[in-house]
């Protein structure tokens, strides 16, 4: 994720923490490389303008001319304008309304509209403690609804049987009626998408949101699509007024220029993001975080909430003290490999933490690793449960 825009500025910003003073001859090549990284990356090209213009201005300004530090300096700058592009503060889902509270995901096809209702029904339900409801109503795509289907059964949580023929817009409302009638919070409209915007699917959702009107519409977007993403993003937002953003794919974008331009291209935040297929694969959109990952600072706050996600309290505390009392086993140290595999590939785990993003440079030794790791588990599960506690 990033790697590629990561890369080269960091390098750019390597340069620039050696010069022991800045003069405005060496701000200006460390800019145009800057802006020649944000374009290669596929960022907005008014996007980079302004960003650059904006790390100029303070650059070239008494706040790092006269710093101890001008190096370091300039590179702050360089992290909260990043931030400013990226949206400054995270926001989160608007819940607060009576429930059923309705969320309404749209996007063309293939953006991963269907797998993400399910991500955000798990975070919903795992992380706000919420009770979902999703509803399948892309009744032009059956194989979208039976994936629901399973999707739901997995997650927990409760779903609408879609009925071949429906209407979309009936179904919606049908479903906000029985989510109600069996006490579920928060409901998930997977609505149909299409293979380009078209006057006849705009209309289609124009009518669900007035029907049902949901507390938030989302778009989900395709990372890896760059400014095809942006673009997709400002005619929805004209069509529907959406309220965020969920960017999928990010695991799998190297130059990130949909998730540096996005927001200040519609003025709506992205609220989430997508690293892989796998449930617990969607995150909540920091913009400062972002930023760090970015330019090679780590995440630390996020690993830490996916640790304690992956680690109960009261296992976290049984496994240390076994630690310290030498009664550490192989079958705790099988659990532990386990909840570690929650928090993510090892290649996702090095870019949190800070002076780790070299590691993420070598992937045949981070594949070595998942294999050894993989390897590990497969030799402790072929032992007995006494040979599991009793290995020495």
């Amino acid at each position: 994720m990033f790697e590629g825009i990561s890369e080269k500025l960091n390098t750019t910003l390597k340069r620039v923490r050696g010069y022991g003073k800045l003069s405005e001859s060496n701000i200006q090549d460390a800019l145009r490389e800057v802006r020649l990284s944000l374009l290669e990356a596929d960022v907005n090209f008014k996007v980079v303008k302004e960003f650059v213009d904006s790390v100029k201005t303070r650059a070239l300004g008494q706040e790092v001319m006269s710093s101890l530090s001008p190096g370091q300096q300039f590179v702050k700058i360089v992290h909260e304008e990043l931030k400013e592009v990226l949206g400054k503060e995270s926001e989160g889902l608007d819940l607060k309304a009576a429930p059923p509270v309705a969320i309404m995901l749209v996007g063309l096809q293939g953006s991963g509209k269907t797998t993400t209702s399910s991500k955000l029904a798990r975070y919903l339900k795992d992380t706000l403690k919420r009770n979902p409801y999703l509803v399948p109503a892309d009744v032009y795509r059956p194989a979208a609804i039976d994936q629901l289907k399973v999707l739901a059964k997995q997650v927990g949580a409760g779903i609408y049987d879609t009925q071949p023929g429906e209407d979309p817009v009936d179904i919606s409302v049908k479903a906000l009626n029985e989510a109600r009638l069996g006490g579920y919070d928060t409901v998930i409209i997977d609505t149909a998408g299409r293979l380009h915007i078209d006057e006849e699917l705009m209309d289609e959702l124009k009518n669900i949101k007035s029907e049902v009107n949901p507390q938030e519409v989302l778009l989900v977007a395709d990372a890896m699509t760059g400014q095809d993403a942006v673009n997709v993003s400002t005619s929805f937002n004209e069509a529907l007024d959406i309220d965020g953003i969920v960017l999928t794919k990010m695991d799998g974008d190297a130059r990130g220029g949909a998730a540096l331009s996005i927001k200040a291209v519609t003025g709506k935040p992205i609220k989430f993001f997508g690293t892989g297929e796998k449930l617990e694969a969607l995150e909540v959109f920091h913009p400062d975080r972002i930023a760090s990952r970015i330019l090679g600072m780590g995440d630390v706050l996020t690993f830490i909430e996916k640790a304690q996600a992956a680690f109960e309290d009261k296992q976290a505390e049984e496994m240390a003290k076994k630690l310290l009392k030498k009664e550490f086993s192989l079958a705790d140290f099988r659990e532990a490999m386990l909840a570690m595999r929650k928090l993510g590939s090892l290649d996702s785990m090095t870019q949190m933490i800070p002076g780790m993003k070299q590691v993420a440079k070598d992937p045949k030794a981070i594949e070595t690793a998942e294999k050894e790791m993989k390897k590990t588990i497969a030799i402790i599960d072929s032992m007995t449960p006494r040979e599991r506690l009793n290995h020495t």
